[in-house]
């Protein structure tokens, strides 16, 4: 779990109810149904109309790498690739034939394929990096979808806090509905902000950060498995490969 997202979470709401609070008012001044159902569904039913499903559902996946990143040790595959550099130099390419069926990642798996194919180095870079950019823009698609949100929702909390002012202005005779109709129109303005500035965008932004990490990561994995076609010593492939790291061991995937 990502400590940090949780911590955000909870000090961006912790904020708003507790500032609200110091104002005198109480919790039930925030809660209000026809706001919460024009903004969120709103939002969501623009989004769907923006975005085809395969892009919805992945950035949904994408959403929980902010609470809960997959790691992956990159000092542990670096350790991997100079083992198979040494294998490979021992009994040649074809040796790592029993490496493909035991790695879990499907896309180190199609690299060692394509070295025990015997593909060109170039081969395996073109192949590999055509990989690499689809996913990652595939990915930053889904990134996109919350940034999207973010500028959706301000904007359908808006249009909320229209509707609620034209009811306002519809039962000026009657006192009584008055209050209900204001209080959907600002409720629904702090809905539209805030949930794109407390969570759309900043999930947005860390997804983006977590892709690129991911490709980058994915670009080590390649640059390895090509030093292993072109027979580079393992001593000077793991020094390549450790400036990959950046002062961090590992990334999410």
């Amino acid at each position: 779990m990502d400590i940090l997202s949780v911590i955000g979470v909870l000090i961006g709401i912790g904020a708003l109810l507790f500032g609200n609070f110091l104002e005198g008012a109480n919790l039930n001044s925030l809660v209000n149904g026809p706001a919460f159902i024009i903004v969120f569904g709103g939002t969501i039913g623009a989004t769907l109309l923006q975005f085809p499903p395969q892009i919805f559902v992945r950035s949904l996946r994408l959403g929980l790498w902010v609470f809960f990143p997959k790691k992956k040790d990159l000092t542990v595959e670096i350790d991997k690739i100079v083992e198979w550099s040494q294998l490979a130099r021992k009994q040649g390419l074809l040796g790592l034939e029993d490496k493909i069926d035991s790695e879990p990642d499907q896309f180190i798996k199609k690299g060692l394929q394509l070295l025990v194919d015997g593909n060109e180095p170039e081969d395996i870079r073109d192949i590999l990096e055509l990989e690499i950019n689809n996913r990652e823009d595939v990915d930053l698609q889904g990134a996109k979808m919350l940034e999207a949100m973010g500028g959706y929702a301000p904007t359908v909390g808006m249009l909320a806090a229209v509707m609620g002012l034209i009811h306002v202005m519809e039962n000026l005779s009657d006192p009584q509905l008055l209050g209900s109709g204001i209080a959907t129109a600002f409720v629904a303005t702090v809905y539209g902000v805030g949930s794109a500035n407390l969570f759309f965008l900043p999930m947005a932004n860390k997804v983006k950060t977590y892709v690129y990490a991911s490709s980058q990561a994915r670009e080590m994995i390649a640059e390895g498995l090509i030093a292993i076609s072109q027979g580079e010593n393992p001593r000077n492939i793991k020094l390549k490969l450790s400036g990959y790291l950046h002062e961090r061991e590992s990334v999410s995937l």
